[in-house]
């Protein structure tokens, strides 16, 4: 006798000992996702880009862009229909079935695991001296890590100060590449764009685009979640793209497309065509903050998606509790912080970047389709954008570097083999 078909089972956070508290407002839920996307993904991934593209790099920001609108449209009116914690975690399930979903979140995971080690070391990069970087890369983990562990309004009254600071150093980078376009001696084009180089541009800008599911994946600590999350992923996003317009233009009027492309730390050679040294000195300290912006927010998300995983015992389900006090999912947090310290300590993750928007795309990918599912009652885009949205991002996972699809592509396979194996064992899992 066959075992019973897998089926989606309903979130779990509705006993008093699981539940996380709604605390985010509006203008909290913006920041936070603020903080997830201008992270150190705008101060490193125009290098790569322009190295692909050229100054076809503007398109592949338009490009990237607009699959980000999509993909954002679409979690917006599932967080709207599922205001829990999870994200495309969650939606996958409930719409397209268990399977789908794991894929999400397993995606989400890994993908962004290893972000937060390329963050944690980031930071360090532009902090202290290189003999220095690791141990402090490590701290920086361990605190960020505390601090989320308080509570979720501690999370986002630190993303608040670190935005700002982020947003100082990009608006001095931008008026400084602005000032300087057209001067910069003899600038080289760089190489010649093509399609299929836009397209892996794209992909690569994607990185830094990918920040607004964070606020999807908190679904469960938004008040009035309905109204609040659609609103204020496409407020973030807006801003974020009006943000990365200005300093894609600037960084190339100034360095010109092959000095882009050969730069290290773009808008810090970008304040250094200035002649004066306090503005390089503002954009290490803007990198820094942003760099910790994103790894603190990283860990909200990471930390509620493995909470979703864990409730449905996708992920060990030790890992599904919630703090009684903080109302925050600690042990998943804790767990996370761990594991993000061993790579930082062992791991060169200059990778990581197409890496992770491998996995980024597929978890939008997974959203685009369950988005098309829902009935019109839920509806509040057409559908039209998810169709998009999922030709978009199949689109840029083909064109990104062969090295990012094959470990993409192993790590997934990994993770399909342990659902695999644990369903085996234990077969009526899949529908706890």
């Amino acid at each position: 006798m066959g075992h019973p078909p897998e089926r989606a089972p309903e979130p779990e956070p509705s006993t008093a000992s699981g539940a996380l508290a709604r605390r985010l407002t509006l203008a909290d839920a913006v920041v936070i996702g603020l903080g997830s996307m201008i992270g150190a993904g705008v101060f490193s991934a125009f290098a790569p880009a322009a190295a692909t593209a050229g100054a076809g790099l503007l398109v592949g920001l338009v490009i990237a862009g607009f699959v980000a609108f999509c993909n954002a449209t679409s979690s917006a009116q599932l967080a709207a229909q599922y205001p829990t914690s999870g994200g495309s975690y969650v939606y996958g399930r409930e719409r397209l079935g268990p399977w789908p979903g794991f894929l999400a979140g397993w995606s989400f995971v890994v993908g962004k695991t290893a972000s937060s080690a390329a963050m944690a070391l980031t930071f360090a990069a532009y902090a202290v001296p290189d003999a220095w970087a690791t141990p402090v890369a490590i701290l920086a983990v361990v605190a960020l890590t505390v601090v989320n562990a308080l509570g979720v309004t501690r999370t986002a009254a630190v993303a608040r100060v670190l935005v700002a600071i982020a947003l100082v150093a990009l608006a001095v980078a931008v008026a400084i590449g602005f000032a300087g376009a057209g001067g910069a001696a003899s600038p080289s084009p760089g190489v010649e764009a093509t399609p299929y180089g836009v397209l892996q541009s794209a992909g690569l800008l994607f990185f830094a685009f990918a920040g607004y599911a964070r606020i999807a994946t908190m679904g469960e600590e938004v008040r009035d979640p309905a109204r609040t999350i659609p609103r204020a992923i496409v407020t973030a996003l807006l801003i974020v793209l009006t943000v990365y317009a200005l300093v894609a233009v600037s960084a190339l009027g100034a360095l010109g497309a092959g000095g882009l492309a050969a730069s290290a730390a773009p808008l810090a050679d970008v304040a250094a065509t200035s002649g004066a040294a306090w503005p390089g000195v503002v954009v290490r300290i803007g990198a820094a903050a942003a760099a910790l912006g994103a790894l603190l927010a990283m860990i909200a998300g990471v930390g509620r998606t493995t909470l979703a995983m864990a409730r449905t015992r996708d992920l060990p389900r030790w890992l599904a509790a919630v703090h009684p006090r903080s109302r925050v999912p600690h042990r998943a947090e804790l767990a996370l912080g761990a594991v993000v310290c061993v790579l930082v300590a062992t791991t060169d993750l200059r990778g990581a970047i197409g890496f992770s928007s491998f996995g980024v795309l597929l978890y939008y990918l997974v959203a685009n389709a369950a988005a098309l599912t829902q009935d019109a009652a839920h509806r509040r885009y057409p559908r039209a954008l998810a169709v998009a949205g999922v030709v978009g991002c199949v689109a840029l996972v083909a064109t990104l570097p062969p090295e990012s699809i094959v470990a993409g592509v192993v790590v997934i396979a990994v993770g399909a083999g342990y659902r695999a194996i644990r369903l085996r064992r234990a077969p009526d899992a899949g529908a706890a």
